[in-house]
C-alpha cells in the first residue's frame, strides 16, 4: 500500500514537472534569442566593411529624410567613384559582404542605405524608386561626389535607371544584375503567378516557412538555410523588423507602377548581368532590357546562377563590373556566357 502511495506521487511530481517544463520550453521558444547574435553579426559586418577602408556616416538631407551611406576613409583621385546599390531585403552590408572589398580595392566606393533599409528614414510619404534616386543622389551630392558610375541588383536597378535618367551629367556608366525594370504588365502577372505566394508577404517574411521560400526562389546553387532550426530563422526575421510597415508600402507602389512601355532609354554604357537559373526575373528580362537600350548594352549571362548573383557567383560579378568600368573596351562581344 505504501509502495502504491509512493508511486502516485511520483507520478503526480513527474506530471507537473513535465508540465512546466513543456511551459518553460515554449517560452523559451517564442523568445527571439537570436536577435542578438543578429545584432552581433551586424557588427562584425560592421568592423568588415570598416577593415575595407569604408567609413559610416549620416547625411541629413533635409529636416524629413537622413541617407546612411560607406563611404571612403580616405578617397584616391587616381581611382573612379563607384556606387553599389542594394537590393529588397536587408541593408547594404549584409547584401554586398562578397563584393565590398574586392571593389573597394579598385574604386572609391560609396555604398547607400536605401530609405527605409539600415539607418535610412524618411518622415515624407513618397514611396517610388524614383524619390529613392533622388535621395541617393542627393546624399552623394553632399559627400562631395560629382561623377559616378553605379552597379545595382534587383529593386536597387529601379532607383539607379532612375539616377542614370534624372542625372546624365552625373552617373557616367551603369551595371544593372537581375533587375525587372522592363517587364510588361503581362509579364509581371504570369511571374507573380509563378511565384505563388503574395509577394509582400514573401519579401517580408513573417514566418520561416516563408523566409525559407525566398531563399530558394533567389539562390539556385545551394539552400542557405539548409539544417537552420525555425527558432533561428524566427530570431533573423524578427532582426529585419524595422521599418515593415513603409517597406510594405515600396513593394506595393512598385507592383502598382505601370509596367513596360514608358520606360526612357539611358545614354550611359550598360552592362546587364543576368543569372541564367533566375527565378525571380528570368533571363528574358535581361534581354528585353538589352533590346530595348541598344547597341549601349552589353548582356552577360551568369550560368548556373539564380537571383542572388552577389552571393552566388560573387566572384564573376566582381570581375565584371571592374572590367567594364575600369576597361570597358575589352568586352568585344555582345552576349558572353561565364
Amino acid at each position: 500500500m505504501e509502495t502504491l502511495k509512493c508511486l502516485r506521487r511520483l507520478h503526480r511530481y513527474l506530471s507537473i514537472t513535465t508540465g512546466i517544463l513543456h511551459l518553460i520550453l515554449n517560452s523559451l521558444l517564442k523568445i527571439q534569442w537570436f536577435s542578438p547574435f543578429i545584432i552581433l553579426i551586424d557588427a562584425i559586418l560592421a568592423v568588415y566593411f570598416g577593415s575595407c577602408k569604408l567609413s559610416p556616416c549620416m547625411v541629413d538631407l533635409d529636416d524629413q529624410t537622413s541617407m546612411h551611406f560607406w563611404a571612403p576613409k580616405h578617397r584616391k583621385h587616381n581611382k573612379p567613384n563607384l556606387v553599389i546599390i542594394h537590393g529588397y531585403g536587408a541593408d547594404a552590408k549584409w547584401q554586398f559582404l562578397y563584393q565590398v572589398g574586392p571593389l573597394a580595392q579598385s574604386f572609391n566606393l560609396y555604398a547607400p542605405d536605401l530609405v527605409f533599409f539600415g539607418k535610412s528614414y524618411t518622415n515624407r510619404p513618397d514611396r517610388s524608386d524614383v524619390f529613392q534616386a533622388k535621395c541617393v543622389a542627393e546624399g552623394l551630392k553632399r559627400l562631395g561626389v560629382t561623377q559616378y558610375s553605379v552597379y545595382s541588383i534587383s529593386y536597387g536597378g529601379y532607383v539607379a535607371y532612375s539616377m542614370a535618367e534624372m542625372y546624365p551629367e552625373v552617373v557616367e556608366k551603369m551595371v544593372i544584375v537581375s533587375s525587372g525594370i522592363v517587364w510588361t504588365e503581362e509579364q509581371k502577372v504570369e511571374q507573380l503567378k509563378k511565384i505563388g505566394k503574395d509577394v509582400v508577404d514573401l519579401l517580408l517574411p513573417q514566418k520561416p516557412e516563408d523566409l525559407r521560400l525566398l531563399m530558394n526562389l533567389s539562390i539556385h546553387k545551394y539552400d542557405p538555410l539548409k539544417g537552420l532550426p525555425d527558432v533561428f530563422l524566427r530570431g533573423l526575421i524578427h532582426g529585419f523588423e524595422t521599418n515593415r510597415k513603409q517597406k510594405k508600402e515600396l513593394v506595393e507602389y512598385l507592383l502598382a507602377k505601370k509596367a513596360g512601355g514608358n520606360l526612357p532609354i539611358i545614354p550611359q554604357e550598360t552592362l546587364l548581368i543576368w543569372g541564367d537559373k533566375d527565378k525571380v526575373f528570368p533571363l528574358v528580362f535581361g534581354q528585353q532590357l538589352q533590346t530595348k537600350l541598344g547597341p549601349k548594352a552589353k548582356l552577360k549571362i551568369l550560368k548556373d546562377t539564380g537571383h542572388a548573383a552577389n552571393i552566388e557567383s560573387a566572384h564573376l560579378l566582381n570581375d565584371s563590373i571592374k572590367e567594364f568600368i575600369l576597361d570597358s573596351s575589352k568586352q568585344k562581344n555582345d552576349n558572353l556566357e561565364w
